[in-house]
């Protein structure tokens, strides 16, 4: 054997592991010449018969045989060889010595080699054959005793012998004339990979361990993994003359799904937004599973746009779905049709239609693409312009409700989908299924409360002849962008106006509800043209009533109520009463551009029944900025609320001569590199020339409501 044949140099010793594979025995394998001599010895023949390789190479394998029960002879000629079709193999029953003297009865069966420079040698498989087996039977006994799956090519990876179990996962009952190439002879093999591994070891002479083949028999469609070794078969210092082949079946298949269904779990639905978890299943699925994926999402799951049942058809079809996610194996997508956010147009009677109203999976591992198909001629283009060859199709259901479909295909990757690639996808998709789910209920119970709470604020700002006025509104997204904070401005008789700002308690649409509830009484109370500290206090009153008698809808928890501060300015007077119930204090900004706190008194939030608020007066000269604003602006889990009301004491300082440049730097300064923990709302109001004129100083009186 050459040294770089994978033999030892010495001995001629086929290389341990040459001829098995784990857990399972392999026939004895040997390579002899022309004459009879041998030239390369396995590790299954030593387990067998004894022989170490360095006993026996170089000798004629006459001298191991003892009376053989049928004579086999070495010799390459055509007549000499028992031919069967064209492959040149014989096969028989032996007796051979073993090395502690006893006789063994062997199946042999033996295959030519030819090599290019036309020396012939012979490869040798053999296992012991018990008592009463004939020649005709020899083959069959050989090859029943070995569970692994071995194979002979020769230098043109044409297959030139195989034992049954490789041919009945391949499919085949006989190996094929040695005209047919390894692409044609096993079409359900990897052949991607098979055969640049074959042709490195023909040029390396080295063997290749733990090689990854898939089988997709057509039988079932069922994909069968297997660990393969493939080793060099060359003479003595010759040129090689082809390889074998063995592989084994395992488990990796089963332990790559497990794993990607494992890690699915963890990628798939991160976030309670529709396209981001269709865009995470077909990422998950590239390249693990498919080489392009398309998720399209129904009307079940609204992305915004006209209802798909109310478009008109195209020419390329009906428009059922929007594509929601996809990703390829491509960086530039050639195989896409339409992009994500693109109606996706279906021809009528495609199997899209099937699995959005069947609810069954469509599976085509050959793709089918001549005349008479459900092909559109734009995609049966693209299916030929990309070498689409294998489909699945799997409907996204969740909770009785088809949410949309997710296609699997393979371009790239010559292996058709398999009945287990089918249920692996139909897995994932049954995760992703049910996080778009969760995606769409948030969403639409989401903006069902934004809608709510838009529809309860003011849709603008004025404060009439008495003052100019600004706000923000900024909602928190760690809840879900809906909150109970808001503010208004009501109109009041004189040319009064009343500014007021409040957040209730808690969040999400209940909040939305409960703070469209408050402001609807504070607008009730004020046409009353109460004082303030008197209008919180009927608030209160008001408030915990609704609380105790459990007017909030039944199964959600009650809103008990809130903080406010609610201040009614006289333009005549310059006087601006004000009542805060829990609130954060208002700040007020001198027309020099100075901002402090005013000193005012706080009560009780509104809805405890507690009551006892009181108002105080602040005397405003012109040009005197009054900014109210909920906790959120000044609170956080990083800082107490004096930190917030310092920083925002600074913002303020020297405002701008526009009101909303004013609100927006407050906001930017409050706000910088931090995302709001809660709900943000700035109101800032600025005194407008009076046609009198009084004292520029403020002052301030402190009212109580009469009990």
């Amino acid at each position: 054997m050459a040294r770089r044949a994978g033999a030892d140099s010495e001995t001629g010793r086929i290389p341990a592991g040459f001829g098995q594979a784990p857990e399972a025995p392999a026939p004895a394998v040997a390579l002899l010449g022309s004459d009879g001599t041998i030239l390369a010895w396995g590790e299954g023949c030593r387990r067998l018969l004894g022989h170490r390789a360095e006993d026996v190479v170089r000798l004629p394998v006459q001298r191991l045989l003892k009376t053989p029960a049928e004579a086999v002879r070495w010799s390459p000629a055509r007549g000499d060889v028992g031919q069967r079709g064209d492959r040149r193999a014989v096969n028989a029953v032996v007796e051979v010595r073993h090395r502690e003297g006893m006789s063994l009865r062997l199946a042999v069966e033996t295959i030519a080699l030819t090599g290019e420079d036309g020396e012939t040698c012979w490869f040798v498989a053999v296992v012991e054959a018990p008592d009463g087996v004939r020649t005709a039977d020899a083959e069959a006994a050989l090859l029943d005793r070995s569970p692994l799956a071995v194979a002979v090519w020769d230098t043109r990876t044409r297959l030139l012998w195989s034992n049954r179990a490789c041919r009945e996962i391949a499919g085949r009952s006989e190996a094929d004339p040695p005209t047919r190439s390894t692409r044609r002879t096993m079409c359900d093999v990897d052949r991607a990979t098979i055969e640049p591994v074959i042709r490195q070891v023909l040029t390396s002479r080295e063997p290749v361990g733990d090689h990854v083949l898939r089988w997709v028999p057509p039988e079932h469609g069922r994909e069968v993994v297997f660990s393969s070794s493939v080793f060099p078969l060359a003479p003595l210092n010759g040129g090689p003359l082809g390889v074998c082949t063995v592989s084994a079946i395992t488990k990796s298949g089963e332990r790559e799904r497990l794993a990607l269904l494992g890690t699915a779990a963890n990628r798939i639905g991160t976030t309670l937004d529709v396209m981001t978890t269709a865009q995470e299943l077909a990422d998950m699925a590239v390249p693990a599973l498919a080489d392009y994926v398309t998720v399209d999402l129904a009307d079940a799951v609204p992305l915004g746009g006209e209802p798909l049942k109310r478009m008109s058809k195209a020419p390329s079809g009906i428009p059922v779905f929007r594509r929601a996610g996809q990703s390829s194996i491509h960086a530039d997508m050639p195989e896409a049709a339409f992009l994500v956010g693109d109606v996706v147009y279906v021809p009528p009677g495609s199997p899209f239609l099937t699995a959005l109203y069947g609810d069954q999976s469509y599976f085509e591992p050959a793709m089918k693409t001549g005349p008479g198909t459900w092909l559109d001629p734009r995609r049966r283009q693209l299916i030929h312009d990309t070498g689409m060859h294998s489909v699945m199709m799997i409907p996204l259901r969740a909770r009785g409700t088809i949410l949309g479909i997710a296609v699997f295909t393979r371009t790239d990757n010559a292996v058709p989908f398999s009945r287990d690639d089918l249920l692996l996808a139909e897995e994932l998709c049954v995760q992703a299924a049910l996080s778009l789910d969760n995606a769409r209920r948030y969403t639409r119970e989401r903006a069902a409360a934004l809608a709510l709470q838009r529809s309860l604020l003011p849709q603008r700002l004025s404060g009439g002849a008495a003052m100019d006025l600004a706000g923000r509104y900024l909602p928190s997204d760690r809840h879900e962008g809906v909150g109970g904070d808001w503010m208004d401005a009501i109109e009041l008789p004189g040319g009064r106006i009343a500014l007021v700002i409040g957040d209730v308690v808690g969040h999400g649409i209940n909040a939305a509800a409960a703070m469209g509830r408050m402001r609807t009484a504070i607008h009730t109370l004020a046409t009353l043209d109460q004082p303030p500290a008197q209008l919180l206090d009927h608030l209160d009153k008001v408030t915990s009533q609704l609380a105790e008698t459990a007017t909030w809808s039944h199964g959600y928890s009650s809103v008990t109520g809130g903080t406010c501060i609610y201040a009614v300015y006289d333009p005549a007077t310059r006087v601006c009463d004000l009542a805060r119930a829990g609130h954060p204090p208002p700040m007020l900004v001198t027309p020099e551009g100075h901002a402090h706190i005013a000193d005012t008194p706080v009560g009780p939030p509104v809805g405890t029944g507690i009551g006892g608020y009181e108002s105080v007066e602040l005397e405003l000269s012109q040009g005197t900025l009054l900014a109210l604003y909920t906790d959120g602006l000044v609170e956080s889990r990083h800082g107490d609320i004096d930190t917030g009301l310092d920083r925002l004491l600074a913002a303020l300082q020297r405002p701008s001569a526009s009101l909303e440049d004013t609100c927006s730097r407050a906001i930017a300064k409050m706000t910088t590199n931090t995302s709001p923990e809660d709900d943000i709302a700035l109101l800032i109001a600025r005194t407008q020339p009076a046609d009198d004129h009084h004292q520029t100083t403020a002052h301030t009186k402190h009212h109580r409501p009469p009990t």
